[in-house]
């Protein structure tokens, strides 16, 4: 297998600015409004509870505006990626907006030894995150090694029934394995989620499917106790154009015909058992 975090970052470094310099993000807003959220912490929010004070850590933060709300929530944020670019927004954009946030470069299997072990009461982390990771099992061990006893998992992303569909074909087709897989599944797909008239160089992705029960087996396996899992409709993206219709007064889209009969994503929760 080609190294994937090479063939992913060089996707992720050129895309970040892209990303920053969009509306999707709303880079200029959160500057703007100190009482501005991003759309998908505004989704967790109901589930996520009171956050103030609490350490926290946001693997694959991106450029940071996910991290940054949780920060203005009340959470003390550290933030962490494999980016150099996009961490570099990411600085900026707490900077120019007074939150002091600390950001390390870093994969995600190598941030306790980054961060230190037992070091957070919360680990966040978001949409389209653990699709890049080869090994959720491995996955588990680092975020128990992350949490203090009594500290919480929070994950929302990606339902893996979405991650087995096609949205190129013309018909809602199941295509790509639920299951991890040993290889990954390499796309090479121009432009990127958002509106932008760059035209990008580095388009090769490795990615990996992980089924729910693979996900939740990782954290039992690493000592974590399962306190919620709630799958949801709907996503923060439009996942497959011409199935789906934005959901009202949200950031959210799912299918417009019967949107029941889709897991569009999940939300678990976990805690570390002493």
């Amino acid at each position: 297998m080609t190294d994937y975090v090479t063939v992913n970052r060089a996707n992720w470094d050129e895309r970040a600015p892209a990303h920053a310099a969009s509306a999707d993000y709303g880079y200029e807003r959160f500057v703007a409004d100190p009482a501005h959220l991003s759309g998908v912490v505004t989704f967790d929010r109901p589930l996520l509870g009171d956050v103030s004070g609490a350490r926290g850590v946001h693997l694959q933060c991106h450029i940071g505006t996910d991290t940054l709300s949780l920060s203005r929530l009340g959470a003390r944020m550290t933030g962490l990626d494999f980016s150099a670019p996009a961490l570099e927004i990411a600085r900026r954009l707490a900077a120019e907006t007074g939150a002091e946030i600390d950001y390390h470069e870093s994969d995600v299997y190598s941030a306790a030894d980054v961060l230190g072990a037992g070091e957070f009461d919360l680990v966040y982390t978001g949409i389209g995150a653990i699709c890049w990771l080869p090994d959720i099992a491995r996955w588990g061990q680092v975020v128990a090694a992350l949490l203090r006893p009594g500290g919480r998992l929070f994950i929302r992303d990606m339902h893996p029934m979405l991650g087995t569909l096609d949205e190129t074909q013309p018909q809602i087709t199941p295509r790509f394995p639920y299951f991890e897989q040993a290889e990954p599944l390499v796309f090479d797909v121009p432009g990127t989620y958002v509106d932008t008239d760059v035209t990008f160089e580095n388009n090769r992705t490795h990615e990996w499917n992980h089924g729910l029960g693979q996900i939740v087996t990782s954290l039992l396996d690493a000592g974590l106790t399962l306190t919620r899992l709630v799958e949801h409709d709907s996503v923060p993206w439009n996942a497959l154009p011409g199935f789906m219709t934005p959901v009202e007064a949200t950031e959210e889209w799912r299918l417009s015909e019967n949107p029941q009969r889709l897991a569009a994503s999940f939300t678990i929760e976990a805690v570390k058992r002493a």
